[in-house]
């Protein structure tokens, strides 16, 4: 089943040489690597503007652990299209037609050829070496050189740099196509797979591209299908920050039909997981009632979680949610919501 309607804009970069796309196999080292520490700071800016709390970026480091939800999956949403090296943007002219372009996706620094990497992991481990010592020219060399054979952890590490500026110039249209590559694994890797975390991410990131488009490029602003990347990696992935970016959608009715009553059911898979913004803006939705009964303490129950692990600088939008509902509530619900958060402890 085709998700979006045509054109699709998400490509499968090409290797840096003008091969083929394609998924190489993992080589396996001679000596055990020794373990890597992906860092990734993120960011904070939102995306867009709403009268909701702001959308997250997308971009922060996925969590350690993924929780699969009972929602059916979706299809997957990537059209990949390897593109001829030449610029090349044809109108579509049928139901099966896609836009294919030459990707912008170079490295920062091309792979040198003499570089000692005996395998892909043995160059991502190099990289992370360099990267956490402050080498970021050669880590990327190292990451580039991994890329450019498919190692799905290396596209998404220069993905978070060039969206950051994190030792390159800051990229968005690259970190975009690098995040495309590291979605584009979905193909071969399924949602239990070690790179699932970082697959699930890069999907959320590419959402948020398409919340605005990437200016003076091909990748225009496209909520619908921002609201479909968001759901299937809320969906496949049970990723938090997508099923809290997918509800934002639902309760503005941005990319789509409005449904508080489904925005609530992806507040609430996300707010189990401890994410604070679906915690906060769940219990937001109930304490005021807004397009579903109405349950006071419950909500203020959601808002005072969100508060209790909230950073003061960042995420003062939900110490001003729960102040606010604090004030309005009655005593009953004040202290039915303190009952419910006891029962909350005892059951986590």
């Amino acid at each position: 089943m085709r998700i979006f309607d045509r054109p699709a804009l998400i490509l499968s970069a090409i290797v840096a040489s003008g091969a083929a796309v394609g998924h190489t196999p993992v080589a396996v080292a001679q000596s055990q690597p020794e373990p890597v520490t992906v860092i990734a700071s993120p960011l904070s800016s939102p995306v867009v503007a709403s009268p909701l709390p702001p959308l997250p970026t997308g971009h922060s480091a996925p969590d350690t652990t993924l929780t699969s939800t009972n929602s059916t999956p979706v299809s997957h949403p990537l059209s990949v299209v390897p593109a001829p090296q030449q610029t090349v943007f044809p109108t579509s002219t049928g139901e099966s037609d896609v836009i294919a372009t030459t990707p912008a996706y170079a490295p920062a620094l091309n792979p040198r050829l003499g570089e000692p990497f005996k395998s892909m992991r043995d160059a991502f481990t190099k990289g992370m070496k360099g990267y956490n010592a402050g080498d970021k020219a050669d880590a990327v060399r190292a990451f580039a050189y991994a890329a450019a054979q498919g190692h799905v952890m290396s596209c998404w590490k220069l993905a978070r740099m060039y969206a950051e500026g994190d030792g390159v110039p800051r990229d968005d249209l690259k970190a975009f196509e690098y995040y495309s590559r590291t979605a584009d694994a979905d193909t071969d890797e399924g949602s239990g797979s070690p790179n699932a975390r970082f697959i699930a991410n890069a999907y959320v990131a590419l959402g948020t591209y398409f919340l605005d488009g990437i200016p003076n490029t091909y990748v225009k602003a496209d909520p619908v299908r921002a609201r479909d990347l968001f759901k299937y990696a809320a969906s496949l992935f049970g990723d938090p920050d997508a099923q809290y970016n997918l509800a934002r959608m639902l309760a503005d009715g941005t990319g789509g039909p409005k449904d508080i009553r489904d925005a609530v059911r992806w507040l609430n898979l996300a707010a189990e997981k401890n994410h604070r913004p679906s915690q906060a803006l769940l219990g937001h939705i109930l304490f005021t009632g807004n397009g579903v009964p109405r349950q006071a303490a419950q909500g203020l129950m959601w808002l005072s979680l969100a508060r209790q692990g909230a950073d003061p600088a960042k995420d003062a939008w939900i110490t001003q949610l729960r102040d606010q509902a604090f004030a309005a509530a009655n005593e009953n619900e004040r202290q039915l919501s303190t009952l419910y958060l006891d029962q909350h402890a005892k059951l986590h």
